[in-house]
């Protein structure tokens, strides 16, 4: 056994996300260590890019405003200090790729991507 075929198994045995998309708002919730101390970060924002999907080299990048100013963060999606990814809100894209909403404003951003549906607010009947 090879060491890829090592780091394949272990990362099968661990987490599985469902297929996230281009478009959606997310949460992702990140285990930091200041110091002695750990504690959970969450990052909310919405995914621009999805690169080599659930293999174990799959990435996504999380684009959020803070301050107004654009933050971005690549996560590696079996990173282990990532505890859970949170879907707050699925929404329709055209385009697998959203750099372009590095240049739009928030109401551009909003008025881009039409909402398909409220994860939080389900009606089962």
């Amino acid at each position: 056994m090879n060491k890829m075929d090592i780091f394949n198994s272990a990362v099968s045995s661990g987490q599985s996300y469902i297929d996230l998309k281009s478009g959606w708002t997310v949460k992702v919730f990140q285990k930091i260590r200041e110091g002695d101390k750990s504690r959970v970060q969450a990052f909310e924002g919405i995914i621009i890019a999805r690169k080599h999907g659930n293999e174990p080299g799959g990435t996504i990048t999380v684009r959020k405003i803070s301050g107004g100013i654009g933050v971005e963060k690549t996560f590696p999606l079996h990173l282990p200090t990532i505890t859970k990814i949170e879907v707050v809100k699925k929404a329709d894209t055209r385009k697998s790729k959203l750099y372009y909403l590095r240049e739009k404003s928030a109401r551009e951003t909003r008025k881009k991507m039409r909402a398909q549906q409220e994860v939080e607010k389900t009606v089962t009947s």
